[in-house]
């Protein structure tokens, strides 16, 4: 997928957006020195060039009783079912996040579970019932020191 050109002005915007999804496209304006409408313009030029993929809502897992959160190296048998593999992966609600990487593991998984039990449950009646799903290790989160978006200021 090719870069994005973007400027100073639209990496300002994505900063405010960041840190504020929520924020009112005129209260950006003043901050930038432009105009509503041109703040509207950029936004939209940005979801159209893909570099925003929406705006959401975070919810901590751990204030709805997810309390376990595990990663999970997976070892897919054979390329050929790479797509009916994550397909089944989708409709695990627990399932959060899938990655294809790099190692000793194909995929990875990120999952949420209310307690150990749970994730045994979710793991042995779910996850590696799954066609081609050869292996699997698991490592639990014990805290999750950090997350947050890309810093755009670097871009350009």
């Amino acid at each position: 997928m090719p870069k994005a050109a973007i400027d100073a002005i639209d990496r300002k915007i994505l900063q405010f957006l960041i840190r504020n999804a929520r924020m009112p496209f005129l209260e950006i304006a003043r901050e930038c020195g432009i105009s509503g409408a041109a703040i509207h313009q950029r936004v939209k030029k940005l979801d159209e060039m893909g570099v925003i993929l929406g705006s959401r809502l975070e919810v901590k897992p751990q204030s709805l009783g997810f309390d376990v959160c595990a990663l999970v190296g997976m070892h897919v048998s054979d390329p050929s079912v790479y797509e009916s593999t994550v397909e089944a992966l989708k409709s695990v609600p627990e399932i959060v996040e899938c990655h294809f990487i790099t190692g000793k593991f194909n995929m990875l998984i990120k999952l949420y579970c209310f307690d150990n039990e749970h994730l045994m449950h979710t793991m042995f009646d779910k996850v590696l019932k799954i066609p081609g799903v050869l292996e699997t290790e698991t490592f639990i989160s014990l805290n999750q020191a950090f997350t947050r978006q890309i810093d755009v200021r670097h871009l350009g």
